[in-house]
């Protein structure tokens, strides 16, 4: 069995990590990969063409798309006219993630927990409400918008600077909707799904702001850890009969061909779990704690979504936490220089797992904004933060910066 895994982040090397870990280093590539993951290969990822020759070529048995961009043009739907099997939703079932509007009608439709929204395609539309909720809301672009496009705002002001983006990144008469803000505390339930059957994952938190005490711009992630302190029964019922049971009965009835993962993010809120949003595939960083903490052979995982036995199985997982605390360039996530030699990596123990990096002559270099995913484990979370932040003391190269508060929060209701 084969693999090739689509992507070049930390996610996909999490992803080729726990593949290899039953069929074997030499049967899973990653296109492009990075400097840190094995077998890596430098095409044009973009041409699901070149995708194509490059399988037919080593005898690829299933494609595992990481990103999201693939699965919204129609990775899955391309590949349903070969013989190469794609871990993942259509197109029309990756709208879920594509289309934030399309997201929370579905979310409506079929009874979701989540917050009341307005929908526009016009951002002067959208005064009266902003003035109406003394700018005390959040504001969605419609489509993909890698992770910059949602604006959080307390004020009139923050709201209408946010239209001001949004007009100046996406045009005066884009879509977009405006969604009452829920305050609460955060987390990411991410399963694997055949369409008639969802297993979950543990619970995680990703840590998004740049700095300690979630100040700062967003980011594509700092950090994670699972699974969350504050998790139990209770939370696990309100969770699936709210949000989890609703979505498997709207897929089922828009007769959606989902094969893959779903990922919930929800806020935790007073009056209990509220979605944010669906994403149709892995997330980045929650990826790098949530495989390392699963025991099941995810090939057989994939193998069961693809031919409908999912339900013949349980998920198993290792005990105690998971931390992940994430290695940035510095001035990330503006502008910041790539090319600086990363040392301290051979000397370490602990799990590594690499997003932006490239090898040269024998060393390894940054290439990108989020560098490195450094991964502390043990039976208790304090100490499994200790060994994350051990390890990133071990590890050196110029201007690099990591959040000091990684699994340290103080939760708003638990």
């Amino acid at each position: 069995m084969k693999f090739a895994v689509i992507g070049s982040g930390g996610r996909e090397h999490a992803i080729c990590w726990k593949l290899a870990q039953t069929l074997g280093e030499k049967n899973v590539y990653c296109l492009p990969g990075n400097g840190g993951i094995p077998n890596s290969v430098s095409i044009d990822t973009n041409s699901f063409e070149a995708i194509e020759g490059f399988c037919n070529e080593h005898e690829i048995d299933y494609i595992f798309v990481g990103p999201e961009q693939p699965l919204s043009e129609g990775i899955v739907d391309y590949f349903r006219q070969r013989n190469i099997a794609v871990f993942g939703p259509t197109k029309q079932a990756a709208q879920l993630e594509g289309s934030k509007i399309f997201s929370k009608n579905f979310m409506q439709k079929y009874g979701v927990s989540t917050a009341p929204f307005k929908t526009f395609t016009s951002v002067h539309d959208a005064l009266d409400l902003i003035h109406e909720k003394k700018g005390d809301l959040v504001v969605k672009y419609d489509g993909l918008a890698a992770g910059k496009g949602v604006w959080v705002c307390s004020s009139i002001d923050e709201a209408m600077e946010a239209m001001n983006e949004l007009e100046q990144g996406y045009g005066s008469n884009c879509r977009f909707l405006i969604e009452d803000k829920v305050i609460g505390d955060e987390i990411s339930i991410i399963g694997f799904t055949d369409g008639e059957t969802i297993k979950l994952l543990l619970p995680s938190q990703d840590h998004k702001q740049l700095l300690e005490g979630d100040k700062g711009p967003n980011t594509g992630g700092m950090g994670v850890i699972c699974p969350v302190p504050f998790w139990n029964d209770q939370l696990h019922d309100q969770i699936q009969s709210q949000i989890v049971n609703p979505t498997l009965r709207g897929i089922a009835a828009e007769n959606m061909d989902y094969k893959g993962i779903i990922y919930f993010g929800i806020m935790m809120g007073k009056d209990g779990p509220s979605l944010l949003e669906y994403n149709v595939r892995f997330g980045d960083p929650e990826t790098e704690v949530l495989l390392p903490s699963l025991k099941t052979d995810l090939s057989d995982i994939i193998v069961r979504c693809l031919d409908g036995t999912l339900g013949e199985i349980e998920l198993e997982f290792e005990d105690g936490y998971f931390v992940d605390v994430v290695m940035v360039s510095g001035g990330y996530p503006k502008a910041y220089k790539k090319g600086y030699q990363i040392e301290g990596l051979e000397s370490t123990e602990a799990l590594v797992f690499h997003a932006g990096t490239k090898r040269l002559e024998g060393a390894y270099l940054t290439n990108g904004g989020r560098v490195l995913n450094i991964i502390g484990q043990d039976e208790h979370l304090e100490k499994a933060i200790e060994k994350a932040y051990a390890a990133c003391a071990e590890i050196h190269f110029k201007d690099s910066f990591c959040r000091k508060d990684i699994g340290k929060r103080v939760y708003k209701f638990f």
